[in-house]
């Protein structure tokens, strides 16, 4: 026993002998170790489920193109409208396709081959990307034309997503799936570090067709890797009507709390606390940094998102998982507030890197609990709600900020945008108490 002096075998102070001469470092392994293996992710399902590893690659090769697109969009609006409200009605052009397509998107997945939907999904939003670099290679297209194509990808992403996402449980197994879905996470956000990143240097240097032409080009390794994947077979043994199907996915949704109680605390912090419609305006006006700074700032909070993800080992074992959440984006918001007082673009970087890491340990946890308490033959339907509250949500989010900033400034839309997020998760905590009070083992 020790008496409190001495120090216990293996915790020998840095740079103490041992009797013996022995060095102190094995002794010092043991315990960072546990450490490692206690926060890091669990990437288990990557070594053991060759179709999961394909299909990961293949969409983070796939997704780097995509955000390079998600860039290039905001900033082609800007040089062609110098209007932050024109940015924010990205918006919701995107909102309502993809509200309508999550709808029916879930049960497309649930009815039909979901590697089959992949691969039509895949040629569509490829299709959109090259008629973007189109417009771009031909000059300066209309407002209106962008709108349109931007509008029809996020009809299609709307089913995409959520397919790719309900057929992680079938690859994978139960007992690995809170680590693949964290893996997923690590994907997701490592593609918003290094699309943006990319995408801005690719703007700055070789213009906008060519940012477009990028993401046509990385399409390729998603599709081979769909190609690839096993028959992912027509979950539901019964063929029902689609909008019988729909009801029956928003009813099962309806009665689960937890989940509805999670929706409504993402929808908070994304509606009023992601403030990127005026990403552009902040680089090129507070900041002056250029496309770079740009991609910089669209970069920051994934980076932050994936030390977070990649560290989330402990907490998609936690059983207090609402908990999490609760803090989770608590700790959103209050970094939101902070920077829209930055005046230094490696200060906002920060912070936006601090929101990150609490947006994806909340994703993991709402991820986690969603797919455990599905059933497979729901698993589309519920994923496409999911998808359609995270992709959504921000979506909304951006004509909110766009409008406020467009009458008040941007600074202000960012301080009051981060103040109703708490404001607006306090009134979701109330409304589903049984979020707070989950646990896995209940």
């Amino acid at each position: 026993m020790s008496d409190g002096l001495t120090p216990e075998p293996g915790l020998t102070e840095p740079g103490s002998i041992p009797e013996g001469g022995l060095s102190t470092e094995p002794a010092r392994r043991p315990i960072a170790s546990r450490v490692f293996r206690t926060l890091a992710v669990d990437a288990r399902s990557l070594r053991e489920s060759q179709p999961f590893r394909r299909l990961w690659v293949g969409q983070l090769i796939s997704l780097v193109g995509r955000q390079i697109t998600l860039v290039a969009v905001p900033f082609q609006v800007y040089a062609l409208t110098r209007s932050a409200l024109d940015v924010g009605l990205l918006g919701i052009v995107q909102a309502v396709p993809l509200i309508c397509g999550s709808l029916g998107g879930g049960a497309i997945a649930d009815r039909f081959d979901r590697r089959r939907v992949l691969i039509v999904t895949q040629l569509c939003l490829a299709t959109c990307s090259g008629l973007l670099a189109l417009g771009a290679f031909i000059g300066h297209p209309a407002l209106l034309e962008i709108y349109a194509v931007v509008a029809l990808a996020a009809l299609v992403g709307a089913v995409d997503a959520p397919t790719r996402t309900a057929i992680i449980p079938n690859l994978v197994g139960v007992d690995r799936l809170p680590g693949a879905l964290s893996l997923n996470i690590v994907l997701f956000q490592t593609t918003l570090v290094a699309g943006p990143a990319i995408g801005g240097l690719v703007i700055a240097h070789l213009g906008l067709p060519a940012a477009y032409s990028v993401d046509v080009v990385t399409f390729s390794a998603a599709l081979i890797a769909v190609w690839l994947l096993p028959p992912q077979g027509r979950s539901s043994t019964e063929r029902e009507r689609p909008v019988a199907a729909i009801m029956r996915g928003l009813s099962f949704a309806r009665r689960q709390p937890v989940i509805l109680g999670g929706f409504a605390m993402d929808l908070a912090a994304m509606i009023f606390g992601l403030p990127r419609a005026v990403f552009p305006v902040l680089a090129a006006t507070t900041f002056h940094a250029g496309p770079q700074g740009l991609g910089l700032l669209y970069a920051a909070p994934g980076f932050g998102a994936v030390i977070a993800a990649l560290a989330s080992g402990s907490v998609a074992r936690s059983k207090r998982l609402g908990r999490i959440i609760v803090v989770a984006i608590v700790a959103w918001g209050l970094a939101i507030i902070a920077f829209g007082f930055a005046t230094s673009i490696w200060v906002a970087l920060i912070l936006l890197a601090v929101a990150g890491a609490a947006d994806s340990f909340s994703a993991v946890c709402r991820t986690t609990i969603m797919q455990r308490i599905a059933p497979d033959e729901l698993r589309g339907r519920l994923t496409s709600l999911y998808f359609m509250v995270v992709t959504g949500g921000p979506n909304l989010g951006d004509v909110e900020t766009g409008v406020v900033a467009n009458a008040f400034g941007a600074e202000v839309a960012i301080v009051t945008g981060g103040a109703l997020c708490l404001v607006g998760l306090g009134a979701a905590a109330i409304a589903f108490p049984s979020v707070w009070r989950y646990r896995t083992d209940a």
